[in-house]
């Protein structure tokens, strides 16, 4: 968890370590060349859009990429539940137990 001033992407590199995947998907947000590099030490696909002030364009997987919404949806019906969306909780446990509490009311619909 970070705080609401900072940037998500200086978080990206610390969740990237020690996970196997074939693709690291991210929105604009995260294009960023530590980013790029980090994913692909890791031997996995940047599949990230490239923001639009970048002077040479990254190529990505634009079908990979329509993955993502998948996450997005369920992450809006996560911020649906009272508790998980304005994160009322102090402590980083106690917070993870109401998303793990809530994906389970998702799941069981």
């Amino acid at each position: 968890m970070s705080g609401g001033q900072e940037a998500d992407v200086t978080r990206a590199e610390p969740l990237m370590r020690g996970h196997r995947a074939g693709a690291f998907i991210a929105d604009k947000a995260f294009d960023s060349d530590a980013v790029v590099q980090a994913a692909r030490r890791q031997g996995a696909e940047a599949v990230i859009p490239p923001k639009k002030n970048r002077k040479v364009p990254r190529d990505y997987d634009k079908h990979l990429y329509k993955e993502r919404k998948e996450v997005a949806w369920f992450i809006n019906l996560l911020k649906q539940y009272r508790r998980v969306a304005p994160r009322y909780e102090k402590t980083a446990r106690n917070f993870l137990g109401f998303v793990h509490i809530a994906s389970i009311m998702i799941l069981l619909r």
